[in-house]
C-alpha cells in the first residue's frame, strides 16, 4: 500500500510536468536528427542546375538567391541579369560549386554552419542564368505582387521587415544603431505582431458576419502568410502557438498557456529540428515562456508592467545576447519601454496600412524618421554599453540558476545576481593563461597577445590597397568575445599594407593606447597613424622586448622583430625580416625559442637554415592567405623547416592558430576554414 502511494505520488509529479518531459524528449530527438550526417545530392563536378527561385536579394554589385532543385543551393551572380527574377520562377544555371568556409577567426559568424542549418551544402558562383518558366503557383504570384508593390514605396526596408519579415533591406547604419541599442529584436515579426494581425483580420470578419468559424478563416490566412514568409522561425513559433491556443479554446480543453507554448515549440522542433540553432526562435521562445511563467508580476499600472516586462526580457536573454554580440546595453531596458509599444502599436499597423493605401507614405516616413532620429541619439550613449566575454555552458547554467532563483524565491538574490554579471565581465582577471593568437587575416600578419587585462597586437593585416573591413569587423567582434577592452600596445613591424592596412580601422573602433613603429623612414601609411599615440619604447608588464638591428632602406629590412617569454615559453616574431637581418639577430642576441612566427609569410627571402638551426624553434607559424598570388609559403622555406624537424602551422590551412600557455602546459588550437 505504501509502495503504491509512493508510485502514485511520483506519477502525479510526472503528469504535472508532462509537457516539460515531452519537450526534453523532443529536444534530444531533434539533436540526434541533426547530428545524423546528411549527404548532399550534388557534388563539386556538377556544372548545370535547374530549380525554383525561393528567395533573392539585390546587393550593391551582385544578386544572391536560393535555388531549390534536388536541394537548396546558395547562388551568387555578378553579371548583368538579362531576366526579371521572381519568386517561384524555374530557371537554369551554369556555374561552379564551392564548399562554404567555417569561420577562421574564433567566436565570429560561422557562415558554413548557418547554411547547413538551412539545409544548404554548397555555394554556386553563377556564370549564366536562363529563364525556363514563369511561376504558376498562386502563393508565389501573391508574394511577387507584394514585393513589387513594396519596392515602389519609399522606406521599403521597413515594409519588407514588417510584412515579409526580411530585415536585409534596412539601411546598414540604421540597423547598427538598433542593434547597439538592444532593440533589433522588435523588428522581427513576433507573437505580438501575429496576434495583432490576427485581431485585425478577425475584427474585419466579425464586421461582415460574426461567427465562431471566423477564427479558422484567420488560421487559414496565417498559414498562407507563413508560406509566403518562407517559414521564418519566429513567425512559425508565433503562428503555431496562435493555432494551438485557439484550437484548445474552441474544444474547451483546459491547458495552461505556458504548456501550449511548450507544445508549440515541441511540434516545431519535430518538423524543423535545426531551429534549435536559430537565434530568432531561441529569443522568442525563451522570452515568451519566461513572461508567461511570471505573468503574476504584471499586476501594476501600464508603465510599471512595461518596465517589468522589459527588465525580465533583457535579463532572461542576456546570455544569448552576450554570446552573439559580446556586449549589452544597460539603457536598452528603458529604450524598449519607448520602442516596443511604438513599433508594435503604431509602426507595424501603419506599415500594413501604408502597403494597402500608399497615400499614407508621408505619414509613415515622418514616423520612421522620428524613430531613426531617436535611435541615433540614444546610440551616442555608448558609455552604457558593457563588453562581456563569451560565456561557456557552466557560466550560462549558473546565470539562469541565479536569475530564476531571484525571480521565484527571494529578492535578496538580486545582489548575488548583479555581482555575478560583473564577475562575467572581469572573468579574464582570474584566468592565469596567456593567449597568443596568430589571426587569419588573409595575406598579411596580425598577432594578438593577451594575458589577464593586458593586450599587445603585432600588425593588423590589410589588403594591397587598404583596409579589409569585413575581416576587421570580425576582429573587433573577436576582441570583444575574449574580453579585450583596449589594446595597450599596437606594434606595426613595418609600413607594408598587409601589415598596417587595417591599423586605422582598429584605432577608430577600439581604444588603442600606444603605437610603436620601426625607426626607419616613415611612409604614407605610417604617417596616417595618430601621432599622439606613437611611442619610442613599448611599456608592458610582460617579458616582452624588441630586438634591435641595423636600419636599411627597404621596408621589409626594417621590420620590428620582437621576443616574448611567458611561463618559460619563448616566442620570436619576425615581421617580414629577410635572411640578412636574421643573421644579424643571432650574432647580436644569443637566444633560443620554442615558437617562431616565420618572416615574410614563408617567402624564400626569409627563414635562413643557419638562423633556424641556431634559435632551435620546435614550432613555426606561417601567416599567409589562401590562393595568394605570391605562392607563399615557398617550397624552399618548407623544405628548410622539414629538414630541421620544425612542425609548422600555416594560417591558410589551419585558420587562426591559438597557443594557450600556463605554468604547467602549452596547448595549440586551430580554427580551420
Amino acid at each position: 500500500m505504501e509502495l503504491e502511494k509512493r508510485f502514485l505520488k511520483k506519477l502525479k509529479i510526472l503528469l504535472k510536468y508532462k509537457y516539460i518531459l515531452i519537450f526534453l524528449l523532443v529536444l534530444l530527438f531533434s539533436i540526434s536528427r541533426i547530428n545524423i550526417y546528411k549527404k548532399s545530392n550534388y557534388n563539386l563536378d556538377n556544372k548545370d542546375f535547374i530549380g525554383i527561385v525561393t528567395s533573392y536579394e539585390y546587393k550593391d554589385n551582385y544578386i544572391t538567391f536560393i535555388l531549390k532543385g534536388k536541394e537548396k543551393i546558395k547562388c551568387n551572380y555578378y553579371g548583368e541579369l538579362n531576366i526579371d527574377l521572381n519568386y517561384g520562377d524555374i530557371i537554369s544555371l551554369k556555374g561552379d560549386l564551392s564548399i562554404p568556409y567555417n569561420n577562421t577567426i574564433p567566436n565570429t559568424f560561422n557562415y558554413k554552419k548557418y547554411l547547413f542549418n538551412n539545409d544548404i551544402f554548397y555555394i554556386l558562383n553563377v556564370d549564366k542564368v536562363i529563364s525556363i518558366k514563369r511561376t504558376n503557383n498562386f502563393l508565389y504570384k501573391i508574394k511577387n505582387t507584394i514585393v513589387k508593390k513594396i519596392n515602389k514605396i519609399d522606406k521599403k526596408g521597413y515594409l519588407n521587415t514588417f510584412i515579409l519579415g526580411n530585415k536585409n533591406y534596412l539601411e546598414s547604419n540604421v540597423y547598427e544603431t538598433y542593434k547597439a541599442n538592444g532593440i533589433i529584436h522588435i523588428f522581427s515579426i513576433s507573437g505580438m505582431h501575429i496576434s495583432l494581425l490576427a485581431s485585425i483580420i478577425l475584427f474585419i470578419l466579425n464586421k461582415f458576419k460574426k461567427s465562431k468559424y471566423n477564427v479558422f478563416i484567420v488560421i487559414i490566412f496565417l498559414i498562407f502568410y507563413l508560406i509566403i514568409t518562407n517559414y521564418q522561425a519566429s513567425i512559425v513559433r508565433s503562428i503555431v502557438f496562435y493555432i494551438l491556443l485557439n484550437i484548445f479554446k474552441t474544444i474547451n480543453y483546459k491547458i495552461d498557456i505556458k504548456d501550449i507554448l511548450i507544445l508549440s515549440i515541441s511540434l516545431i522542433l519535430l518538423v524543423y529540428p535545426k531551429y534549435i540553432y536559430n537565434l530568432g526562435f531561441i529569443y522568442s521562445s525563451l522570452i515568451s515562456y519566461t513572461l508567461i511563467y511570471y505573468s503574476k508580476y504584471f499586476k501594476y499600472k501600464y508603465l510599471i508592467n512595461i518596465l517589468l516586462i522589459s527588465f525580465i526580457s533583457f535579463f532572461v536573454s542576456l546570455p544569448i545576447t552576450v554570446n552573439n554580440n559580446y556586449e549589452i546595453n544597460l539603457l536598452s531596458i528603458f529604450i524598449n519601454i519607448i520602442f516596443v509599444p511604438l513599433i508594435s502599436f503604431i509602426v507595424y499597423p501603419l506599415s500594413l496600412l501604408t502597403f494597402i493605401f500608399p497615400f499614407l507614405i508621408n505619414l509613415f516616413n515622418f514616423i520612421i524618421n522620428i524613430i531613426e532620429s531617436i535611435s541615433s541619439l540614444l546610440y551616442k550613449f555608448d558609455f552604457l554599453i558593457i563588453n562581456i566575454p563569451k560565456m561557456n555552458f557552466l557560466a550560462i547554467a549558473i546565470y539562469y540558476l541565479l536569475f530564476y532563483t531571484f525571480l521565484s524565491l527571494n529578492k535578496k538574490y538580486i545582489v548575488l545576481f548583479i555581482l555575478y554579471i560583473f564577475m562575467l565581465k572581469y572573468v579574464n582577471l582570474i584566468d592565469n593563461h596567456c593567449y597568443v593568437y596568430f589571426l587569419d587575416v588573409g595575406q598579411g600578419d596580425m598577432i594578438t597577445i593577451k594575458y589577464k587585462d593586458e593586450c599587445i597586437v603585432i600588425d593588423t593585416g590589410g589588403k594591397k590597397y587598404g583596409s579589409n573591413y569585413e575581416i576587421m569587423d570580425n576582429i573587433i567582434t573577436f576582441f570583444k568575445s575574449i574580453g579585450i577592452n583596449n589594446v595597450d600596445n599596437l606594434i606595426i613591424t613595418h609600413g607594408d599594407s598587409d601589415h598596417i592596412g587595417n591599423a586605422n580601422y582598429l584605432i577608430n573602433n577600439f581604444d588603442v593606447k600606444r603605437i610603436k613603429i620601426n625607426n626607419g623612414e616613415i611612409n604614407e601609411l605610417e604617417k596616417a597613424l595618430p601621432k599622439d599615440k606613437i611611442i619610442s619604447k613599448v611599456t608592458t608588464k610582460l617579458n616582452f622586448q624588441i630586438l634591435d638591428h641595423t636600419l636599411k632602406t627597404e621596408e621589409n629590412d626594417n621590420s620590428i622583430i620582437s621576443y616574448l617569454n611567458i611561463f618559460n615559453t619563448k616566442f620570436i616574431f619576425m615581421g617580414d625580416a629577410p635572411k640578412e637581418v636574421e643573421n644579424e639577430i643571432i650574432n647580436k642576441y644569443k637566444i633560443q625559442v620554442d615558437i617562431i612566427k616565420i618572416g615574410h609569410h614563408g617567402s624564400k627571402t626569409s627563414s635562413d637554415y643557419n638562423f633556424l638551426k641556431t634559435i632551435k624553434p620546435k614550432y613555426a607559424i606561417i601567416s599567409s592567405g589562401r590562393n595568394n598570388i605570391y605562392n607563399h609559403p615557398h617550397k624552399e622555406t618548407l623544405d628548410t623547416l622539414n629538414s630541421l624537424n620544425i612542425k609548422y602551422y600555416n594560417t591558410q590551412d589551419f585558420g587562426t592558430i591559438l597557443i594557450k600557455i600556463s605554468k604547467k602546459n602549452r596547448t595549440f588550437l586551430t580554427y580551420r576554414p
